[in-house]
Parts: structure tokens; sequence; C-alpha cells
């Protein structure tokens, strides 16, 4: 049984998608009751504030080295190594590990004596208390982004040799082990606990892949080398990738900068918004990438256009069939949802109604950041990480840029003040300013969306 389990392969990108897709699904359900009882437990406050602040510096070293670096380019250079013969790919991979775990131990090791300036420098509007309290959950976080390093690595594996059932349960055990950690460890070591969750869940992450690859073919061996030619072809691709892929995450931190500046609670609250607006991205944009990226990388090494342009513009398509019909129901039952998922315990009906606003903001760019991530591994497939950084760079000014004006003309009374008061449902509210940051985010987003399909166009011919 166990066999089957991690020798399962995907026949095609549907497949795969709607086996990502209902992995994600449950993912999503499990992060929205981990939000429920994290609004029932703190409410809107400072430890959750707290919480969300301290994750996003591990969170950003994994978005731009990780996430958005090595799982993106190193995906097409071991396609690339797999042709030549399997020993060259097998040997790319044990270089890749061994070298990128190095880094990692000594890159987030520095990051934790410089800790309590990073804190200072991503939330200027905490007090000293929370301050000292957003230290040591930052410090404690670091190592789940080693495990993450090492579990991309692994994802890169698996996506070749489309073993997508592992992959696929890897984000419901970590939702798994943070729910868990809110259950059993926050009532031990209060806030402190979430942070040894979200250990937990990063090193399960790591550990339902390994069967999967070992079945696979691979075999670990000590291969430190990092003048491998591989590899530097990797870095290569990374400097470019991971200056892109921190824009997103450079978006955040500001982000969440402004909001330590707002109202107590605001950052809470944008959080739990986004984390609601990711439902369709993570459902629809991130399954149907991932399934398409190891099809489409595959078929430009080959060097076959036309099977590369059928697979993107179908995956497109699917895309978004079912991510506007999504963002507007979501929409349209903001209330509800937020209702249904956050409101109980210390989370009130004010906190409710601007989280219900701020969703409803996300929703105007959620087609748009539901094709994003295809978009990209277009552009990865090509292997040109040049041109969707370069665009990232106009994205994350804009964004930063419309923040700061939107959360300053919702700060008194005014046209756009009111307007956004009155088609929010936000008349009881004293203080609206957070509900600035999603719709810079959504604005921003689509035009993100628009510069990188008329690139690819252009392209591509």
């Amino acid at each position: 049984m166990l066999n089957r389990f991690f020798n399962f392969r995907s026949k095609n990108i549907t497949f795969a998608a709607s086996l990502l897709g209902a992995s994600a699904i449950l993912s999503a359900i499990l992060g929205l009751i981990r939000d429920r009882l994290l609004a029932s437990r703190f409410g809107a406050g400072q430890e959750l504030d707290v919480y969300f602040a301290a994750f996003r510096i591990p969170d950003f070293v994994y978005g731009i080295l990780i996430m958005g670096g090595l799982s993106a380019v190193f995906l097409p250079v071991l396609t690339e190594h797999f042709k030549k013969n399997e020993e060259q790919g097998w040997l790319l991979t044990n270089v890749v590990l061994n070298c990128f775990l190095v880094l990692l131990v000594l890159f987030c090791g520095a990051l934790t004596i410089f800790t309590p300036f990073l804190i200072s420098l991503i939330a200027p509007g905490f007090t000293q208390e929370q301050r000292e309290l957003a230290v040591p959950l930052t410090r404690i976080m670091f190592l789940s982004t080693i495990f993450f390093g090492l579990s991309s690595i692994f994802s890169g594996i698996l996506h070749y040799f489309n073993r997508f059932l592992a992959y696929s349960i890897a984000p419901v055990l970590y939702n798994l082990s943070i729910i868990s950690g809110i259950i059993f460890f926050v009532p031990v070591f209060g806030v402190m606990g979430l942070a040894f969750g979200v250990i937990l869940g990063a090193f399960l992450h790591l550990a339902i892949q390994m069967p999967s690859a070992a079945a696979s073919g691979f075999r670990y061996s000590l291969q430190l080398n990092f003048k491998y030619p591989g590899l530097l072809k990797i870095f290569k691709f990374m400097a470019w990738r991971a200056l892109g892929s921190s824009v997103y995450h450079i978006n955040l931190i500001i982000l969440t900068a402004i909001a330590s500046t707002l109202a107590l609670g605001s950052i809470t609250l944008f959080n739990f918004a986004g984390n609601m607006a990711q439902f369709v991205t993570g459902i629809v944009g991130i399954s149907f990438a991932t399934a398409a990226f190891p099809v489409l990388s595959k078929s430009w090494t080959n060097g076959s256009r036309d099977e590369f342009l059928k697979n993107f513009h179908s995956t497109f398509r699917q895309i978004l069939f079912l991510a506007i019909p999504l963002s507007v129901l979501i929409f349209l039952f903001r209330a509800q949802i937020v209702k249904l998922i956050l409101g109980y315990g210390l989370f009130g009906d004010l906190e409710t109604g601007l989280t219900a606003a701020a969703l409803g903001l996300f929703c105007l760019g959620i087609f748009a950041f539901a094709s994003i991530p295809l978009l990209l591994r277009a552009f990865f497939s090509l292997q040109d990480v040049k041109t969707p950084t370069v665009i990232g760079l106009v994205y994350m000014v804009l964004t930063v840029g419309v923040s700061f004006l939107f959360v300053w003309a919702l700060g008194f009374p005014n046209f756009f003040h009111d307007f956004l008061e009155r088609a929010m449902n936000l008349e009881r509210a004293e203080n609206i300013q957070v509900i600035g940051l999603p719709l810079a985010v959504s604005l921003s987003g689509i035009l993100y969306f628009f510069l990188l399909l008329s690139f690819l166009r252009k392209k591509l011919r």
C-alpha cells in the first residue's frame, strides 16, 4: 500500500492539477480553521500582530531564496541534466542538496544575530514589549526555513517524475501541525507555541516527500562542490529570480510596516483577509501552474514550441475559467465568509467588518494573482528570469507608492474615504486606513498580470 502511494504518478496536467487542487482545498480549509482558532484565542490584538510580523522575516528568506529562487530554477536545470543521462541528474541533485544545506544554515544563523534590528525595521510601530516578544519568535522560526529549503529540492525531483501525490500532502501536514501548535503548544508555551507548530510542519513537509524521491531513484551521497557547473548555472538564474521573487515579500514587509503604524490589530486584519483571498490562488493558480511547469520545461528543452504553446494556452484558459467566478462569489459573500470563519471569541463585529472589506478589495485582483504563477513559470521554462524580474520591480514600486497614497487618503474625510466607507459598509468604523493596503495590492497586481502577459506574447511571437 505504502509502496503504491510513494510510486503514484500523475498522467497529465489536468489530472495533476486536480490532485493538487484537491490538496489545496483541504489545505485551505485547514488554513481557515487555523485562522479561526487564532482569532478566537488571541483576537485582533498585540500577540497576533507580533506573530505575523515575526513570521515575515523567515518567510522572506524562504520566498526569495527557496520558493522564488531555488524551486523556480532547479527544475529546468535538472531537466537538462536528466536529458543527458540519469547519473548527471542525480549528481546535480546531491550537489544542490548539500551545498544549499550549508548555505541555509550559515545564512539563517547570521540572520539570528541581526533579528532585533530586522524586527525594528519591519515593525517600526511596535512597542518595546512587542519587539522583545517578536525577536525569539523569529529566531525559532528560522529553523523552518532550513527544512523548507531541503524540501523544495525533493519537490523538484517529484515534479520531474510527475509524482505529485506526496508533494500535495505536504502543505496539509504543515497546516495540521500549526493547528496542533495552537491546540497543544500554545496553552503550555503561549504565543511561542505557534513557532513550534511552524517548525513541526516544516519538518513534516520535508519528511513526507523523501520516500517518493527515493522511489524515483534518488540515493543520497555527500557531494559538496560549489564549483559544479550545474550549481553555478542555478546560482546565475537564482540571482535574477531571487531579486524578482523578493518583490512580493518586500511588498509584504513594507505593508506590514505600514500596518504596524495604524490602529492596533491592523496587521492581523490584513493577514486574515489575505489568507482568505489566497484560497483561489492556491487552489486554482498554483495547482495548475505547478502541474504544468514540468511539462512546459520538458517541451521547451526538447525544442517543441507548438507543444509548449498548446499546454500553456490550455492551462491559462482553465485558470481564468475557474478563478473569475470564484472571486465573484467570494466578493458577494465576503461578510458571511468572514463571520463564519473568524467571528468568534475575541474577534468582534468591528474586526469582522474591516476584514470583510479588505477581503472584498483583494477579490478585485484574484484573477490576476491566480494567473501570475503560470506566467512566471512560462518564463522560467524559457530560462528567462530577467524579464519577469524587471516587471516585478515595477510592480513593487507601484504597490508601495499606491499603498502610502491610499492609507494617507483614508486618514481624513474626503470623496475617496467616503466612497469606500459606503461601498464596504464601514460607517461604524472609526479608522478604515487598513483597507487601503488590499486595494493597492489588487490594482498593482492587475497591472503586473497584464505586463507579464504582454511581454510573454512578445517573446513567443
